[in-house]
């Protein structure tokens, strides 16, 4: 079966490393994983194509998570109420839509031992993976969520989303005069690869946190980490999310589970990739 990754510039990607990773595991044999560069504007013609080639499945990267939806057959439950697709399954009856990210956010938080139930969660950005983890922690009980985003009433869609869930739309300079809550969540691209010297925020507030998840994986140690490690907070990264959706997407294409040890070996494995 042939799968790949959806997006603009994909040259930075291990997304077909994890999923050949994945493939070994099941000791699966004859899959490919490929990188499907494509401009936006053409992805109706791009997804028939695939169709065409005999593609079994996709994943789709940033900013394309909402373009791929007005060209979908039928769009999952969870994917809809997020806005946003990160899987795409093609069948005899067409393209279907799935997000894996918020099972996959939903793994990492267990395998860290970082609780939702209960937990005050602030949410760095308004993007679609921001969308997944904010549904995933109103799903499973967080007591309070507030976004925080450089111009939080910019996107009126975003702000229909947040309502549903009483989520607060606040600013940077609001949140810098707040006290901390239990978690903190990082959702933009803010030190990410090339520009590891950024952090989202300053140590001082990251100090007001018990938690920080950082989604970004490249690098692993992105220096919002190193201000809540050296404050005594627990800390995630990326990657394991990043493995879980990926495993999450397998399990829709070849319509099995696959166990949480296979995702922490990977998940281990993949950590020094990017060194």
């Amino acid at each position: 079966m042939k799968f790949g990754l959806i997006g603009g510039k994909l040259g930075h990607s291990c997304s077909p490393v994890i999923h050949k990773k994945i493939f070994d595991a099941l000791q699966v044999t004859g899959n490919e994983y490929g990188l499907l560069e494509m401009d936006r504007h053409d992805i109706p013609n791009e997804l028939e194509r695939l169709r065409r080639e005999t593609y079994t499945g996709m994943n789709v990267t940033i900013p394309y998570k909402l373009d791929v939806m007005p060209f979908l057959t039928a769009i999952s439950p969870e994917a809809r109420t997020i806005g946003a697709v990160n899987t795409i399954h093609i069948t005899d009856e067409g393209y279907f839509g799935y997000n894996t990210d918020y099972h996959g956010f939903g793994r990492s938080l267990d395998y860290a031992g970082i609780g939702v139930k209960g937990k005050k969660y602030v949410v760095l950005g308004t993007g679609g993976a921001a969308r997944a983890i904010m549904q995933y922690l109103a799903d499973h009980g967080a007591a309070s969520l507030t976004v925080v985003s450089r111009s939080p009433h910019a996107k009126p869609a975003f702000d229909v989303f947040a309502d549903g869930f009483d989520a607060e739309l606040i600013d940077y300079h609001e949140l810098a005069q707040r006290a901390g809550t239990d978690v903190l969540v990082n959702c933009t691209p803010v030190g990410m690869f090339p520009k590891v010297d950024a952090s989202p925020v300053a140590e001082e507030l990251v100090a007001q946190y018990a938690a920080v998840v950082d989604l970004t994986y490249n690098p692993k140690d992105t220096l919002i980490l190193q201000y809540a490690r050296r404050q005594g907070a627990a800390t995630l990264n990326g990657m394991y999310m990043l493995v879980a959706q990926a495993v999450g997407s397998e399990e829709i294409w070849m319509h099995q589970t696959i166990e949480s040890a296979v995702i922490e070996r990977i998940a281990k494995e993949m950590e020094h990739y990017y060194e």
